[in-house]
């Protein structure tokens, strides 16, 4: 159930409106990529503009128009770059079955609009002057267009681009990437590799291509099978596993457009007390023991980040400075990031009585 927050920072205080990050955003453009794929170019209102800027290898997710129950959202990779574009575009590929990316390429036009969540996502270089190593698939190209033309106008990093597609007329961005190895051509190169012509890549291929580069932070992001094998080469080569940064796709089970929901304090049981570090304040608020802390927040009109909320992006990532969470699902942090004391706020629940938790670090 969802119930109105009952819990202020300061006593007396009128409570805080709950918290929403979506917004509808205005299709300006359509442009056909290639005979399956189109990016979408949103128009961002003056009102909404802070709130829609983001990091070259984030996405938007989507709430695509449907009957089904529970919703349809989706999560798509922004292509274009914060540095020198001022519009947001995101590029949807066509799936066979795949009810979201149909529906857009069937139905979005000029002057559509669209329910979207404010951009999200850790798959991010931590400098635009560190040189970049980014390995694509297919529609895996989207992060990776958005990294390279943010480094290449951005910063003064190095950028080796490998990208694998079944031929060449399924390449997405093909000419945008000539363009830019002629504009750039001591800092991009790319090298395609077309599956009608060498096969289907595999680790030895992948190995050779990418071993000068293995000093480079890795991007990878495409279909699993790909990811595995390009994940294997980049180890054969010895690239350490904190270079690598992988972007997995997923199709979300729930509906992160839906209100949060708190649910009470079961009878003979006592809530936690959470303090958080939120926004450059310090909130403390009662923390119903099967409340998770996302939604603790947002219905007490706290805007702490998020985006799918079931525990795939990481986006809702905070760290646990003093006492326990139990996550109800976890499929992004690793076992370094469990050490360093990160939960995910979408799936964390208190076990201790207090909890001290920092979004701000």
């Amino acid at each position: 159930m969802t119930i109105e927050p009952t819990v202020a920072t300061d006593e007396g205080a009128t409570p805080r409106p709950p918290v929403s990050h979506a917004h509808d955003l205005r299709v300006v453009e359509v442009v056909a990529e290639t005979a399956d794929a189109m990016s979408i170019v949103f128009d961002v209102p003056e009102s909404a503009t802070a709130a829609f800027r983001y990091l070259p290898g984030q996405f938007l997710t989507i709430d695509i128009p449907t009957d089904r129950a529970g919703g349809a959202a989706r999560s798509y990779s922004l292509s274009s770059s914060p540095h020198f574009e001022t519009d947001l575009v995101i590029t949807v590929k066509r799936t066979v079955g795949g009810y979201a990316s149909n529906w857009l390429c069937d139905n979005i036009r000029p002057g559509s609009t669209l329910r979207v969540l404010t951009p999200a996502g850790r798959f991010t270089p931590p400098s635009l002057d560190d040189d970049v190593l980014l390995i694509g698939a297919g529609s895996g190209i989207t992060p990776l267009m958005s990294i390279a033309k943010s480094v290449l106008i951005g910063g003064t990093g190095t950028v080796y681009l490998l990208y694998a597609n079944r031929d060449r007329a399924s390449t997405i961005f093909g000419r945008e990437l000539t363009a830019m190895a002629a504009e750039f051509p001591t800092r991009f190169a790319v090298e395609h590799w077309f599956a009608d012509e060498r096969g289907l890549p595999t680790v030895d291929g992948l190995a050779a291509a990418v071993a000068p580069f293995a000093s480079y932070d890795a991007f990878l992001c495409g279909p699993a099978p790909f990811m595995a094998a390009a994940s294997s080469a980049l180890t054969r080569v010895d690239v350490p596993p904190s270079h690598i940064h992988v972007e997995k796709y997923r199709s979300l089970d729930g509906n992160p457009f839906a209100g949060a929901v708190i649910v009470p304090t079961a009878d003979g049981e006592t809530s936690a007390h959470a303090t958080v570090a939120i926004d450059g304040q310090l909130v403390e608020l009662e923390w119903p023991r099967q409340t998770k802390l996302l939604d603790l927040l947002l219905a007490n009109g706290y805007d702490a980040p998020y985006s799918c909320r079931e525990g795939e992006c990481s986006s809702c990532a905070c760290t646990v400075r003093r006492g326990e969470v139990r996550m109800l699902r976890n499929e992004t942090l690793v076992d370094a990031d469990l050490r360093a004391g990160l939960t995910l706020a979408c799936q964390a629940v208190p076990i201790s009585d207090e909890v001290d938790i920092a979004f701000d670090q």
